[in-house]
């Protein structure tokens, strides 16, 4: 019989992020996105997959039933002292389950290297700010240090809805109202929660994940209504966030929406993860704040995605951030190789990053020059 917690005790001991069990081959964990297998296990047998799959449902038959209908499902679990992220899908008849550990030492944006100007736009009394990035980009994290800072520092009712909920926030000087979406959770959907948030007397209201037209129409009203709106998006870059969201909505809408957009909008933060000299992760931010220029852009009638990275690029004085000056950064820093940064970018920019890092030595070298007299 497969040994659930010993498993889910190595992994948290050892820093992994993920444990993945899958039938046929052994227990295998992430690490600082490597893939490490478990060699004191045996292939995980379509007896112990099931053993699994029962550990983490707990008896729930709403959640059997409802994975045996729809053949995926997301849930919570709790491990000691730590949450758990859990995702169960079918391959070949059986279960494949993915489970994310969540830490309860939530870090703080500075060590996280999230950009200060994303932490005062939470200071916003109303409008829409997004924090996007693939999968596994660490946007959940950011969002809970963010949430944590304002709960630190601000007398507002914070309303969260997450699938499922990671980190349990504690009332400090803000607040707080976390709900699970999905089934057998508080609320079975987005949109609805979205809708009910303008009932609920909140100041801020976190929305876990924006994933269809009816959870953007709601959070654009709830922005409207005088609350600030803080949310994420599965987007690779701020151009393509803008894109993401106008697409939302048929042709003959688009222009409606683009002006609610470009008035509404405040900051869209859109982050990848990538592995550096020591082994870890670091950050790297891009950061586009919505000034008369981005929002100009976001009106016009056909969205040039290479304009708003231009204007993202040429706006650090406003406190945006692009992604060319952030790579530039960590590889200058010594902290990532330049065949790093270049894998992240298009093959058109490499020029601009070339001369991004020459600005930023010659602009080092003085400083320690000035340092030294």
């Amino acid at each position: 019989m497969i040994d659930v917690n010993a498993i889910l005790s190595k992994a948290k001991q050892i820093g992994a992020s993920d444990a993945h069990f899958i039938p046929g081959i052994k227990p295998t964990l992430r690490i600082n996105r490597d893939l490490v297998e478990l060699d004191e296990y045996e292939n995980i047998s379509k007896e112990d997959i099931l053993d699994v799959y029962d550990y983490f449902l707990k008896g729930n038959l709403d959640k059997d039933k409802f994975f045996r209908e729809y053949k995926v499902l997301d849930t919570s679990a709790v491990f000691e002292d730590i949450r758990l992220r859990v995702n169960i899908s079918y391959s070949s008849g059986l279960p494949v389950i993915t489970t994310r550990l969540i830490r309860n030492e939530l870090p703080t944006y500075e060590e996280l290297g999230v950009p200060d100007i994303v932490r005062r736009m939470t200071h916003q009394q109303q409008g829409l700010i997004l924090v996007t990035g693939k999968t596994n980009s660490g946007k959940s994290t950011t969002l809970n240090a963010l949430i944590n800072y304002i709960n630190e520092n601000e007398n507002k009712k914070i309303l969260t809805l997450e699938s499922p909920v990671e980190y349990k926030h504690k009332c400090k000087k803000s607040i707080i109202v976390q709900k699970e979406v999905g089934v057998g959770g508080d609320v079975p959907a987005y949109s609805i929660g979205t809708k009910n948030s303008l009932r609920e007397d909140c100041d801020i209201l976190i929305i876990g994940e924006i994933r269809d037209r009816e959870t953007m129409d709601a959070a654009i009203e709830t922005a409207e209504s005088g609350h600030l709106v803080i949310g994420t998006l599965h987007t690779k870059s701020c151009a393509e966030t803008i894109d993401r969201m106008i697409n939302f909505y048929e042709v003959g809408d688009q222009s409606q929406i683009k002006y609610l957009i470009a008035s509404l909008l405040k900051l869209v933060v859109s982050q990848r993860l990538i592995k550096n000299k020591r082994g870890t992760l670091s950050l790297v931010p891009e950061v586009m704040v919505v000034d008369n220029v981005v929002a100009g852009l976001i009106r016009k009638d056909k969205l040039s995605v290479a304009e708003i990275e231009d204007a993202i690029q040429s706006s650090s004085n406003n406190g945006s951030i692009g992604l060319i000056n952030s790579l530039a950064k960590l590889f200058t820093d010594d902290i990532i190789t330049l065949d790093q940064a270049k894998a992240q970018i298009e093959e058109k920019n490499i020029e601009v990053l070339n001369r991004t890092i020459t600005q930023l030595k010659i602009k080092k070298e003085e400083e320690e020059q000035r340092n030294r007299f």
